[in-house]
């Protein structure tokens, strides 16, 4: 990418915005509040997607009671991660913020690496959603209207939505992520209250919480799907260019979110084990799956709130996919400003401010995938579920390791950016817990990479075991690579890996003085 001396601009935290050739190079700023930014981020995690999906299947593949404790212990460890970060934010505004963190602490090359890593793991989670969205949309219709629809059908019209919905402003998208959010997190409340009035066969037992829950084998796997729980909280800083005071709302809006969903989920995971007897929970959720949580509300709030809760389960899915749409497109649309793509993803739509082709991009890429999933599909002989266990598990889990091992790097890269400032002493306290964060963070990987066979349910000695997580680490390599040859044959442009639109203020005032 050539920064001519053609480019015009004003400062973006002003509200203007960067031109380059007659094209915006910067998001517009002042859209997002902290309303608008905690919805955003929170859209991510989808409650019911988590408290029906995730849940189940920790509790039914690990044998691991204590499930509510392991949403406590790893909300400190995400606090500890975002002392760091959070701090890291008041420094970097940009959309491609692990990335970005990560160039200014270990580098322009770690920096492309990581760039790589964050478009493929974003892109992986936010696909593998397409899978259990058409799977449910599927059976509902099956259910309710007698309609036989094939599961991609409805994947596809998300995939359709989520796409106009992305190309228009990011404040449009945060009501619209708020609304659904919003009702989705009301109907988890009232099933926890329900079960509270109404408790199981050992009453209301907080066993869930005994240390002695969390021994065995299966505690460091248990991690590993409790994390991707979180997901969603760290993408606070990919909004920053478009908040009015990133410095301020970004801090506030990730502490926020990582406690909010640590206590939410952990009283929800423990209303739970309530509501079947901690003795029963394993066995429940065994046998009924992903259906547990129907049955629980069916028993205790009848027919019609379950079935208000299947049509919100879509809803939460739905939210999450335009949530991650928007965090690709925003790290495709830096990756371009700054050359690891082409410039033409570096572009925002002049109606709307969004980065329009990076949103094109994910778009694409997710009918490519869920197309090619649908041509692979053998039903109806084969497994009515394949799209399920296949795109919607392995594309989340995919996704999370990519996502922990940011966030492990990102840790790191804190302690490297404030001890080359000379800010090591004013920062100790801060460094000191991002440094407990990453060594958790990357104990977290190392299960997940070690139990992938487990996470992905394939068999002992499958090549799933080391083809998934490959993907990931044949995208830090390639970004590695590139960023090792852009430093060979322009390290000018190496060396403003990470600096956003930071870059073009400095060019802008570099010509001023010429």
């Amino acid at each position: 990418m050539t920064l001519g001396s053609s480019r015009t601009s004003r400062p973006a935290s002003g509200g203007g915005i960067n031109t380059f050739k007659g094209q915006d190079r910067a998001l517009r700023a002042d859209r997002l509040g902290t309303g608008g930014l905690l919805l955003s981020v929170l859209a991510a995690t989808g409650p019911i997607m988590v408290v029906a999906g995730v849940m189940p299947t920790t509790f039914a593949v690990m044998g691991i009671v204590g499930q509510p404790l392991l949403f406590v212990l790893l909300g400190v460890v995400l606090v500890l991660f975002s002392v760091g970060y959070a701090e890291m934010s008041r420094h970097v505004h940009n959309a491609g913020a692990f990335y970005a963190y990560i160039s200014r602490g270990l580098g322009g090359t770690a920096g492309a690496s990581a760039a790589l890593v964050a478009l493929v793991a974003y892109s992986a989670l936010q696909v593998g959603i397409y899978g259990l969205l058409g799977f449910e949309v599927s059976g509902l219709l099956a259910t309710y209207a007698d309609v036989d629809v094939a599961w991609w059908i409805p994947a596809l019209v998300a995939l359709v939505v989520v796409g106009a919905l992305a190309l228009l402003k990011i404040d449009v998208n945060a009501r619209v992520l708020g609304v659904l959010l919003l009702v989705e997190v009301v109907l988890v409340v009232v099933f926890d209250i329900a079960v509270v009035s109404d408790p199981g066969p050992q009453g209301l037992s907080l066993h869930a919480f005994n240390p002695d829950t969390l021994t065995g084998a299966g505690v460091g796997t248990a991690l590993c799907f409790c994390i991707a729980a979180f997901l969603g909280f760290e993408q606070a800083p990919v909004y920053a260019e478009e908040t009015s005071r990133p410095h301020v709302l970004v801090p506030r809006v990730m502490f926020l979110a990582v406690a909010g969903v640590a206590v939410f989920f952990a009283v929800s995971s423990w209303a739970l084990t309530v509501a079947t007897g901690p003795a029963k929970i394993v066995g429940a959720s065994q046998e009924q799956s992903a259906g547990l949580l129907f049955g629980l509300t069916e028993s205790r709030l009848g027919d019609t709130f379950t079935d208000v809760l299947h049509v919100l389960f879509v809803t939460g899915m739905f939210a999450a996919l335009l949530s991650f749409h928007n965090v690709v497109a925003r790290y495709a649309f830096a990756m371009g400003r700054e050359g690891l793509l082409p410039r033409t993803f570096g572009r925002t739509s002049d109606a709307s401010g969004a980065p329009g082709t990076g949103s094109l991009l994910q778009t694409a890429i997710s009918a490519v995938v869920v197309i090619g999933f649908a041509i692979a599909d053998d039903k109806p002989t084969g497994d009515p579920t394949a799209p399920v266990l296949h795109l919607f598990t392995w594309g989340g889990n995919i996704g999370a390791l990519g996502v922990i091992v940011l966030m492990a790097a990102a840790s790191f890269s804190v302690v490297a950016f404030f001890v080359r400032r000379g800010a090591a002493g004013a920062q100790g306290v801060r460094l000191v817990t991002s440094v407990l964060a990453g060594l958790a963070l990357l104990v977290i990987a190392g299960y997940t990479v070690k139990d992938f066979d487990v996470l992905v349910g394939a068999g002992p000695g499958s090549t799933l075991s080391w083809v998934l997580p490959g993907i990931i680490a044949l995208a830090a390599v390639g970004g590695a690579v590139q960023g090792l040859v852009m430093r060979s044959r322009a390290p000018e442009r190496h060396a403003r890996i990470g600096q956003g639109n930071e870059a073009f203020q400095l060019d802008k005032a570099a010509e001023s003085t010429d």
